[in-house]
């Protein structure tokens, strides 16, 4: 069968060969063993329920075999032959064209350039999954190339429910992952349910077929690591950036670094994430020995080179060593995992990669001791640099929780039990974008052509230049730095699988580029497009740590904005949504929505787009004035000037005075 005909069969009829574990791929680790034989039994049901009776005491022994041995069943005799990666949209079988732009998302988010753990559907985090199982992948990928644009799929965590009856503004697809009832949302309630196979950890973009490779994140991690500089009013030339994490998301930070031209250290203890981000040019130099390390540091900030190292070894020890050399750090962070921290996010100093992965398996408890361990001895490092003028910022990955529940010194005793550091979002990116409504806005090129992006990258930047010549001076540092970026977008290489884009955007940027592309598609200047955005955005997210951890009116631990998104999304036009629990900065700790809008220059498209991303903004923007954030208010009254139609509650704000 050619690649159309294997998508059309869906699960085989007859039982594909059973396929050798290839040691050559990036693995997800071995989950813990949570299960009671009972819920044993059930995993294995549930697993069977896929596949016609006559199979099932074939597959029994197999899928057991995987439960006991990676605590997950992937039903990896069904990974399809074909190459997974975004082809051109024109390759996929289908009657609808949005169905068929779905499609090549799902395929660029399991591309083995891009995914974290390809194998087991793992995009990034180390269990942000597409799917849970094959089985998913291939049903889902059959309903899309069956569907019509009177049809909407419904995902539950990864499993196909079916297609239903809808009309052509409804969502294609409408996707949840992990949507717990409240008091079963801890860490260990994931362990069980997705062993169970019943519930997914879809992280922000991963399970929402929105993920674009580290671009996706690198965009937001130069604007961080440039407004950081800002803030301690130092240039990056010469500054020197310490970080950790090279696997998913967090191999955008070397890249980041170099776009903002500083010296950029970041510790990865997986060699095999280390290489492929080497291989791709994400990170410039790789040592593996201290001493070699902190010579070579010492030379780049000294020369003022711009250069991203990584350190083959545990970040602790880089905390460690440059305190004992007396290497000033100008920005630090962290942005391994930490919302996964028993589970392959964070490795702890001391152990190999190899005995870690061992011990959260065999040892559970154990290892979290091990890293809570870790976590107080890289905090007591991290203290000793602050205390010398270092600005450490939490990288939104749960580092300053998960570090404060392992007993670490990271509580400041001027503010009672609030933490001793900042969330850059606290800092730099709430105030500085989300409350003016700049946030990651992204394009597909769904023909796979790079000409194609240029010319969006082309437009992009005409429509933001003229924008500026207008735009207030609140927000002109913020209309320069994504000019700056996207004029530089082509020669830093940005592109790991599809022919993607980010920039930071507002709502009328994003809703007058999206314009524009719309009609470059209708005059046949480009194909179709495909517009989304990270959940990490103005709107999109709830997660009182991280996205609105600068909301200070006590509803920072409330999810009414990104449940009303989701929902506003999908009657406003977008072609799939997605709403999620956990992703960044853990399960039980953040819900999230996102959407995809495909563009295919009619003037449907450009009502929906009009319609839905004035909303997907001005919802986040609205909730911010709300918190009496004042750069909000600011926005909020702008939008409602640019548009009769809205009009939002104002708060009146309160003289301090009258509480002395």
């Amino acid at each position: 069968m050619n690649f159309k005909e294997q998508i059309q069969q869906g699960i085989p009829s007859i039982l594909p060969e059973k396929k050798p574990y290839d040691p050559t791929i990036n693995h997800a680790p071995k989950r813990k063993d949570i299960l009671s034989k009972e819920e044993k039994d059930l995993s294995l049901r549930n697993a069977l329920r896929y596949f016609d009776p006559k199979h099932h005491a074939t597959l029994l022994p197999e899928f057991r075999e995987e439960l006991e041995k990676y605590g997950r069943i992937y039903m990896y005799r069904f990974r399809p032959d074909y190459k997974i990666y975004a082809r051109p949209i024109d390759e996929y079988p289908g009657k609808s064209n949005q169905a068929k732009a779905i499609m090549l998302m799902i395929q660029n988010n399991l591309d083995y350039s891009v995914a974290q753990h390809p194998h087991e559907l793992i995009t990034y985090g180390g269990n942000g999954a597409v799917f849970q199982n094959w089985a998913q992948y291939l049903l889902t990928m059959k309903y899309l190339s069956e569907m019509t644009d009177e049809q909407t799929l419904a995902v539950y965590s990864g499993h196909p429910m079916g297609l239903f009856p809808s009309h052509k503004d409804a969502p294609r697809v409408v996707v949840t992952n992990g949507m717990m009832i409240p008091n079963y949302s801890k860490p260990d309630d994931w362990e069980k349910f997705n062993a169970l196979g019943v519930t997914q950890y879809g992280q922000m973009t991963a399970g929402s077929y929105m993920y674009i490779g580290p671009q996706g994140i690198v965009h937001g991690t130069t604007i961080t690591v440039l407004n950081g500089f800002r803030k301690i009013k130092k240039e990056p030339k010469g500054g020197l950036f310490v970080t950790s994490g090279l696997g998913g998301m967090s191999g955008a930070q070397p890249k980041a670094g170099n776009i903002a031209g500083c010296v950029t250290v970041c510790g990865e203890v997986n060699k095999k994430a280390t290489e492929t981000r080497h291989s791709q040019g994400w990170v410039d130099e790789v040592i593996s020995d201290l001493d070699e390390l902190s010579k070579r540091v010492k030379e780049a900030t000294s020369n003022k080179e711009t250069v991203s190292i990584a350190y083959d070894g545990n970040i602790v020890e880089v905390w460690e060593k440059f305190d004992e050399d007396n290497i000033k750090i100008d920005l630090g962070s962290d942005q391994t995992s930490l919302h996964n921290p028993w589970a392959g996010g964070y490795y702890p100093v001391g152990l190999t990669y190899e005995e870690s992965v061992e011990m959260m398996a065999s040892n559970p408890e154990q290892f979290k001791k091990e890293v809570q361990r870790s976590l107080r001895r890289q905090v007591e490092a991290i203290n000793k640099h602050t205390a010398k003028d270092t600005y450490f910022f939490d990288y939104g990955n749960a580092f300053l929780l998960e570090a404060s529940r392992a007993g670490a010194a990271i509580l400041s005793e001027e503010k009672g039990k609030e933490f001793r550091y900042p969330s850059y979002v606290q800092d730099i990116m709430g105030p500085m974008c989300f409350d003016y409504g700049f946030g990651p806005f992204r394009w597909v090129c769904a023909s796979g052509k790079p000409e194609d992006l240029q010319k969006t990258d082309e437009i992009a930047c005409e429509v933001l230049e003229e924008l500026m010549k207008n735009s207030p001076k609140e927000i002109q540092q913020q209309m320069q730095d994504n000019i700056t970026w996207i004029k530089g977008a082509q020669e830093n290489k940005l592109v790991v699988g599809s022919q993607a884009r980010i920039l930071y955007a507002d709502s009328d940027g994003r809703v007058k580029i999206a314009s524009a592309f719309n009609k470059a598609i209708k005059e046949g200047k480009i194909g179709t497009v495909v517009l989304g955005r990270d959940h990490h955005d103005v709107s999109g997210t709830d997660s009182p740590y991280r996205e609105t951890s600068n909301i200070y009116d006590g509803s920072r631990f409330t999810a009414d904005m990104a449940i009303q998104n989701v929902i506003g999304d999908s009657f406003r036009g977008a072609t799939w949504v997605s709403i999620h629990n956990g992703g960044g900065v853990g399960w039980g700790e953040v819900i999230n929505g996102g959407f995809g809008m495909v563009l295919d220059g009619s003037n449907d498209a450009q009502r929906r787009l009009e319609n839905m991303l004035f909303w997907d903004v001005n919802n986040g923007i609205a909730r911010r004035s709300w918190a009496r954030n004042g750069e909000a208010v600011f926005a909020i009254k702008r939008a409602m000037d640019n548009n009769p139609q809205l009009k939002v509650t104002l708060p009146n704000f309160v003289d301090d005075n009258l509480f002395t």
